[in-house]
C-alpha cells in the first residue's frame, strides 16, 4: 500500500516545492527522480517473480531442499532480471527528458549550469532569429534518446535467458 500511497504524488509538484525552498543542484534532482522512479518497475517486478514462484522448476527445487537463499538467487533472479534490463533504457530516457523539462520550466539546475532545456528555453525565446538552437538540441535529444534504448535493448537481449544458445 506504500507503493500504492507515494506513486500518486506528483512528482513536478514536488520538484517545483523543493526549487521554491532551495536551489536544486544535480545531485538533488538525481535523488528526487531515484525517490519518485523506483515505484514503475515494482508492479511488474512482483507480478514476475509470483510467476517464476509458480513453476514446477521451483516447486523442485523446493521439494529437493534447496534453501530460499539458492532459490531466490540461483533461480528466480536470473528468470526476471530481464524485467529489470528492460525498464532501465526507459527509466534513464524519462530521467533525461523530466531534467530537460525541469530545466526548460526554470525548475531544474540554476542558470549558469549549461543544459538541453536551458538551451531549448534560449531557442524559443529567439527562435525568429536563431531556430538553429531549437532545432540542435530537439536533434541531440532524438539521437541520444535513441541510442538509450537501442542499448538498453542490447543488453535486455543479453541479459534474457530464454535467448541463449550453446554452442558446438
Amino acid at each position: 500500500r506504500l507503493i500504492e500511497v507515494w506513486s500518486n504524488v506528483p512528482f513536478i509538484y514536488v520538484i517545483m516545492i523543493v526549487a521554491s525552498v532551495i536551489t536544486p543542484n544535480l545531485s538533488i534532482l538525481i535523488i528526487l527522480m531515484v525517490v519518485f522512479g523506483w515505484m514503475g518497475i515494482t508492479w511488474y517486478m512482483r507480478t514476475a517473480v509470483y510467476k517464476e514462484v509458480s513453476r514446477d522448476y521451483v516447486l523442485a527445487s523446493r521439494t529437493l531442499g534447496a534453501s530460499s537463499f539458492r532459490i531466490i538467487f540461483i533461480h528466480i533472479l536470473p528468470n526476471t532480471i530481464s524485467i529489470v534490463v528492460t525498464f532501465i533504457p526507459f527509466s534513464v530516457a524519462a530521467g533525461i527528458t523530466s531534467l530537460t523539462a525541469l530545466d526548460y520550466l526554470g525548475f531544474g539546475l540554476p542558470p549558469p549550469t549549461p543544459s538541453w532545456g536551458e538551451l531549448l528555453k534560449q531557442g524559443t525565446e529567439t527562435f525568429r532569429e536563431s531556430p538553429w538552437i531549437v532545432s540542435s538540441v530537439v536533434g541531440c535529444l532524438l539521437a541520444i534518446l535513441l541510442m538509450v534504448t537501442f542499448i538498453g535493448e542490447s543488453v535486455r537481449e543479453a541479459f534474457d535467458p530464454r535467448q541463449l544458445t550453446l554452442y558446438e
